[in-house]
This record gives C-alpha cells, structure tokens and sequence, in this order.
C-alpha cells in the first residue's frame, strides 16, 4: 500500500524531524487510522518528495522523521492558466483538474462579461494543494491575485506566449497553432474568458498584441471551465509533459505498524 503524501511548507532533508499540521495530524490519525511507525510521504515543491516514518501521533499532533529521498525535486510544466472566474462549484472544479494537468500557475482575470466578483482563494488553495498530493506531482501551482484585463496585459512576462482560446470562429485549430510548437524558457500561457466569452472589442484589443496567438477549440460552444481544461490537455499532448513517461516514485521501505 503506497503511503500517504502530503504537501508540507517545512525544508525536508535526512533525519530532519518535525511536526505536521493540526489538520494533516487529524487526517492521518483520524481518517486513515495511522499509527506510529507507519510510512508518509511528504513534498515541498522545492526539495523532491521524501519518505517519513510517524514517530509519535495523538490527538491533533504528529510527528514524523524523515529517513530517505524517494524523488528529486524536478522541472515541471511552464504551463500557466489565465482564466475568468466562474461560479464556486465550476471554480473548485477548475483549479483542481488544472492542477493534475500540471500548471505552473493560475491567474483570475475580470472581463468585461465576469460576473463573479470575488472568489475564495485559501478555499482554492486548498483544492489545489489536495489535487498535487493525488497526482504524484512535485509542486503546487500558484494561485495569483485576481486582475484585470488590460493591466495583466500591460505587464506580461517577455518571452510567453499567451494563447488566445477565441470562441469566434476566426482562430485556427489549437492543434493546428501547437504542432511542432517549442515552449520558450518563460513559458507559455493559456487565456479563456467568462461565461458569454469575450467581447468585440477585447478581442480586437488582444490580436493586436503580438504576444498573443489566438486558438480555436473546434466546433461546439464549451462552457469557459471546459475550455479551459481542453486547451491545457491539448497543449500538454502536443507541446508539454504528456511527451514524457510517468516517473513511479521508489516503494516505500517502511511496514506499517512496525
């Protein structure tokens, strides 16, 4: 049985001990009945992940020691996603499946057509940090500041592509745009608007940048959280990490209940 992994904010290194978060204490004692002894795995999104041994855990406390290096921390996708916030349940499900996708970062953007005012981001982080430790990945994306349009365009990153899903029809194929597309070292960037899509005049706005590459998503109208997922899945088959095979992490060297 492949031992649990959680995300830890703490330096991981051999032999370091320390204590886990009152939650992750109630989660692993409560919910999944480990005693001490049992193994954990832990990452930090800066030093690979690790396997730990629980040394002590009681009610709302755990204490855990590191003993070895199950994966070296690696460079993951430079995928980020720039998306207009849509409603809670839409919203959740959006950070969390575009995290298993492997993005780098995500960013809400207020359109002219966004109706949703406000959005919980530790709620969100805690979608995104869950769906990191389910999907074996390294890292948790960031979850940026929510911005407007015109001022994230006016300061974007030198050197990113960002890629336009147009629900116009004007755009070519997203498949046709990523054949044989090369991610620079910043990174590339997906841009998908609200419910309603973007207006007229954004779009004129947007392919006038020359940052900006405009992609179509084929010939049905998809809602803003499907579009979003389907160009960060399309993108990854053709241009990002679904190239590569998937890295199993070492078994775990420690017996439960030892």
């Amino acid at each position: 049985m492949s031992p649990p992994r959680l995300f830890v904010d703490a330096d991981l290194a051999e032999d370091l001990v320390f204590d886990l978060a009152d939650g992750q204490a109630h989660y692993l004692g409560t919910v999944l009945r480990r005693a001490a002894g049992d193994a954990v795995a832990l990452f930090n999104g800066r030093h690979g992940e690790w396997e730990g041994q629980i040394a002590a855990i009681g009610k709302g406390r755990c204490r855990v020691r590191l003993r070895r290096r199950l994966r070296a921390q690696e460079a993951e996708s430079p995928l980020h996603l720039v998306f207009a916030p849509v409603k809670r349940a839409r919203i959740d499900y959006l950070v969390e499946k575009a995290t298993e996708l492997g993005v780098a970062s995500l960013t809400p953007v207020a359109t002219e057509r966004t109706v949703v005012e406000r959005i919980n981001r530790e709620r969100l982080r805690a979608h995104a940090v869950e769906a990191a430790e389910q999907s074996e990945r390294l890292t948790v994306p960031v979850l940026h500041e929510p911005r407007g349009l015109p001022a994230l365009l006016a300061d974007w990153p030198a050197g990113r592509p960002l890629f336009l899903c147009d629900e116009s029809g004007a755009a070519p194929g997203i498949g046709t745009v990523l054949a044989g597309f090369a991610p620079p070292p910043a990174g590339a960037a997906m841009l998908t608007g609200p419910e309603g899509g973007f207006t007229d005049s954004e779009l004129d706005a947007l392919t006038k940048l020359p940052f900006v590459k405009p992609v179509g998503l084929g010939p049905r109208v998809l809602r803003a959280d499907t579009a979003a997922l389907a160009a960060l899945a399309v993108f990854q088959a053709l241009a990002g990490d679904w190239r590569q095979a998937r890295l199993r992490r070492a078994p775990a060297a420690l017996s439960p209940h030892r």
